[in-house]
């Protein structure tokens, strides 16, 4: 009873599992990110996300405050709230009167200083500072260490959509994108048709330079490309960028698309010849439409590709302000140079792929099928 058609593997489960296990791997970096979106830096810092519902124990700094001082007999005596003198929240576990022991005594118990003063701190975060000498106008500090509380706000996201720039340089990406998309599929629809169904001397080969140049790193490309575009009067333009992501797509675009198109109905290509069709009828009218599967598998990949680019418009676009894309505008303003700023990186990275997600789950149908054409005769 093995191998009978339409029976059901037995290891269909394995296959489940698989599956739920991929899925699993794609997703939970995802809802990490869109989590960490919603965090302040303190607590992506203390905690990994998925400790986001719980409270986070952190060590803060403060100053004891001398703008009230008064007196218990011999001894001059400061009080206050340390949450009022410094920017945290919580509840107050442990306090230290250095950074190397910043919770060397539990909340609550009266810690001895030098020069005979006392210096207590509670939950609550109230202090009371005693000394035989007058303080002056600095207070010491207090080093402590507090549980805060689950906090989630649109500062990110504040930060990031009203930093100056980011709406021309998410208009200098669709500049980029949609013809860095569209223009290879043109150019390699055409060579995918003549390399599936023209006959020319060479064709084996021209199809073996288009799977070697699969394997080519672009990084070998970008320098001698670079001097090629200033030569000819493009430099660090659009138009530079539109013609470098094309060459680099064109590989994996005609390798695609050729192998969609052998898999179409040899019949009917025929009976368009047969009937007086030329090639370029043939390609507009027969091949180009049962061929959308795989332009637009090849369109999510491109768009992709392009949206998320970083080093290809670093190279091929001018550093000013004017021509930066959501990547650069990123990773060179709201990032810093030395990546200061790394708090809200995850901010910046689930708002640049906003569009892309969009894309890809619009288009996801016409993916999968794009990508088998052609894996079974």
């Amino acid at each position: 009873m093995d191998n009978i058609a339409g029976q059901k593997s037995g290891l269909s489960w394995a296959v489940n599992i698989a599956v739920v296990a991929m899925v699993l791997v794609w997703i939970i970096p995802t809802v990490g990110l869109l989590v960490s979106s919603f965090r302040d830096r303190d607590q992506i810092s203390a905690s990994g996300w998925w400790q986001a519902p719980f409270s986070v124990e952190q060590t803060y700094r403060g100053r004891v405050s001398t703008d009230h001082p008064s007196r218990d007999g011999a001894l001059y005596v400061l009080s206050g709230n340390i949450f009022d003198e410094s920017d945290a929240s919580g509840t107050l576990y442990a306090f230290g009167t250095t950074g190397r022991e910043p919770t060397a005594f539990a909340a609550g118990t009266q810690a001895p200083l030098p020069d005979g003063a006392t210096l207590l701190v509670a939950a609550n975060g109230d202090y009371r500072y005693a000394s035989p000498e007058d303080p002056g106008t600095r207070g010491p500090r207090i080093y402590f260490g507090a549980k805060t509380p689950p906090q989630f706000s649109l500062d990110n996201y504040r930060t990031v959509l009203r930093s100056d720039g980011m709406d021309r340089a998410f208009f200098n990406t669709l500049t980029v994108t949609i013809p860095a998309t569209i223009i290879p599929i043109l150019i390699a629809a055409f060579a995918a048709y003549a390399l599936a169904w023209m006959e020319f001397p060479g064709r084996g080969l021209l199809i073996a330079c288009v799977v070697g140049l699969l394997v080519v790193p672009l990084q070998l490309a970008l320098v001698p490309l670079l001097n090629l575009h200033n030569k000819i009067g493009i430099g660090q333009s659009f138009l530079g960028i539109w013609l470098a992501h094309t060459g680099f797509g064109l590989p994996l675009a005609i390798y695609l698309l050729r192998n969609y198109m052998v898999g179409l109905p040899r019949d009917i290509i025929e009976s368009a010849k047969v009937d007086g069709a030329t090639d370029f009828q043939i390609f507009t009218r027969i091949v180009l439409p049962l061929s959308f599967p795989a332009l637009a598998s090849f369109a999510i990949f491109q768009f992709l590709w392009t949206w998320n680019d970083l080093l290809v418009a670093k190279v091929f676009l001018p550093s000013a302000d004017e021509s930066k894309v959501m990547t650069v505008k990123i990773a060179d303003d709201l990032l810093g140079s030395r990546g200061g700023d790394w708090g809200i990186l995850a901010t910046a990275a689930f708002v640049s792929i906003a569009v892309p997600l969009i894309v890809f789950f619009t288009m996801q149908r016409y993916l999968v099928r794009g990508l088998l054409a052609g894996s079974v005769k």
